[in-house]
């Protein structure tokens, strides 16, 4: 709790105060920063306790700004457990930034589609997940300030954003799936069979970031939204080695519509 604290005081000597909306951009995600009046930026490296993104394409910047009226504070480039961080780690900012005031986290990520609807350069609506990897964010020590040790999972997305979100996409005609995310350790890829596998188990789509975050936000009663850009369609009859230079290029153009739909969503809220 004591770094929590110590971070928060920093965070607010910076500027950064009552913050109302969070958002954690994913794998090629990053250009809705341009949308933010930007006030402050701060590189990871210069938080205390903040851990730092080694991703080449991740920028590691806590982004604090204006965006529709609205105080934002955008984690451009996130964490993810490949990187060999602990899932405690991973979570640290979102409870830094409930501590900071926040109302609502909207977090996007890039992912490959194991269902054939779901095509490549689309929008997926998380409505739940399945969480493969090694552990939780909640396992260890539990601070009251956190919440219930005990969280419950049954509605791990906010219906209210959710619903705003397929209002918003139905009203710009953007295609707009609804699905669920599962979540594996990476940073290979996965076989044929695993595919196969994930799909059996209920899995629409699958990526490596998210979910440690939502369980967080879950615990801490910050009400969120998710919604995944499918960059590679994982077909195991017809698989093709992934090409990442593809899968960021994929996420750019699709880019354009996850920003105008969490960008209306922002104007929106209250």
């Amino acid at each position: 709790m004591k770094y929590l604290e110590q971070t928060v005081r920093f965070l607010e000597d910076e500027g950064i105060i009552k913050p109302e909306i969070g958002i954690i951009l994913g794998t090629g995600l990053g250009k809705l920063v341009n949308e933010i009046e930007i006030i402050k930026s701060i590189y990871y490296g210069d938080i205390p306790n903040f851990p730092v993104s080694t991703v080449e394409f991740h920028k590691g910047n806590l982004i604090y700004g204006i965006l529709k009226g609205k105080k934002i504070l955008a984690m451009h480039g996130r964490f993810h457990f490949y990187e060999g961080y602990t899932l405690q780690q991973i979570t640290f900012p979102i409870r830094i930034m409930k501590m900071l005031g926040m109302k609502y986290l909207l977090i996007s990520n890039a992912c490959g589609s194991m269902n054939k609807e779901f095509k490549n350069g689309s929008l997926m609506l998380l409505d739940d997940h399945i969480n493969m990897l090694p552990g939780t964010p909640l396992i260890g020590e539990n601070h009251n300030k956190f919440g219930p040790r005990f969280v419950d999972m049954s509605r791990p997305y906010s219906e209210v954003l959710n619903d705003k979100l397929k209002k918003i996409a139905a009203e710009k005609n953007i295609e707009l799936h609804k699905g669920v995310y599962v979540v594996v350790s990476g940073p290979n890829l996965e076989t044929r069979a695993e595919y196969r596998y994930l799909r059996m188990i209920g899995a629409d789509v699958v990526g490596m970031s998210t979910v440690p975050e939502v369980i967080v936000a879950n615990q801490i009663n910050l009400p969120c939204a998710a919604i995944s850009v499918i960059t590679d369609e994982c077909d195991p009859d017809n698989l093709a080695p992934a090409v990442i230079k593809d899968i960021l290029e994929t996420a750019g153009k699709a880019e354009v519509k996850l920003i105008e739909l969490f960008v209306t969503l922002i104007e929106d809220l209250k």
